[in-house]
């Protein structure tokens, strides 16, 4: 398979605000190590580790919402690692993210239809009635629910739109950062039954960030573990859980239960 992205050598540092600085600027912490690694067109790749492991901004890095401090972040051969706003701009259309809480990123003043409808037009597409109803549908929920708030809606179905807002853009990646975390087992099930048929039906690429490892052992065809910003295992899903490298994954695998959720819920708009 081909590779979609290729992460070379990533370094990402932020400053430290849980340190106050005696004098001058606040103290820096490096969150990513180093990072290095492939991920191929049609793969479903989870990325996991414990709390501040650097899994969220390994994700925020691939899209540019934090610019590296070292290394480089390739997209089908495009550096992304310095490029300016405007450079991005014809790019980003094709990767997307898809955020933990969508009461925060859905704009609670727009109904549904102009929440999709507005990246839409930011990049210029035409038809973007159909397109918002095309993705509507393409989530499971009616195209009535355009006119709706994000108020009015279940957090399963509030997912379903920010879902239905990143593939109206057709691109090539999305990235889901714990997005069926504050949901139901029945929502998540339903969710995680929405991406499969979307990266099996549209050809998308999908990171799936997720402390939770029997959402990871369901959806993904292959796993990135983190520790402390670094790649301790990379390995696919059956021998990760199988048999796993590092002695962090199996501390991970024991620590956690996992809880089948291979049932296949009905595709209600949950």
């Amino acid at each position: 398979m081909a590779e979609l992205y290729q992460i070379r050598d990533l370094d990402l540092t932020l400053p430290d605000m849980g340190r106050k600085p005696f004098i001058g600027r606040a103290p820096s912490l490096r969150i990513l190590k180093g990072l290095t690694f492939d991920l191929h067109r049609g793969e479903v790749l989870g990325i996991v580790g414990g709390s501040g492991s650097g899994k969220s901004t390994l994700g925020r890095a691939m899209v540019r919402l934090l610019e590296p401090t070292g290394g480089s972040v390739y997209f089908d051969g495009i550096d992304l690692t310095h490029l300016g706003e405007g450079q991005l701009r014809p790019v980003r259309r094709r990767f997307q993210m898809i955020f933990q809480d969508p009461m925060s990123s859905l704009n609670p003043r727009q109904t549904v239809r102009r929440i999709i409808a507005a990246p839409l037009a930011l990049h210029g597409f035409d038809t973007i009635g159909d397109r918002v109803e095309q993705a509507l549908r393409q989530v499971g929920l009616p195209t009535a629910f355009g006119e709706r708030y994000p108020h009015e809606l279940s957090g399963g179905q509030r997912q379903r739109v920010g879902i239905a807002r990143a593939i109206a853009l057709e691109p090539d990646f999305i990235l889901a950062d714990e997005i069926v975390s504050g949901l139901d087992v029945s929502s998540q099930a339903q969710v995680l039954n929405l991406l499969e048929q979307l990266v099996a039906d549209l050809g998308i690429t999908l990171a799936f960030i997720s402390h939770d490892l029997s959402v990871i052992r369901r959806l993904c065809s292959r796993v990135l573990v983190l520790h402390q910003g670094e790649v301790v295992e990379d390995a696919p899903t059956d021998r990760l859980f199988d048999n796993p490298a590092s002695d962090y994954t199996r501390q991970l695998l024991d620590a956690i239960p996992l809880p089948d959720l291979n049932q296949d819920w009905s595709m209600g708009a949950a």
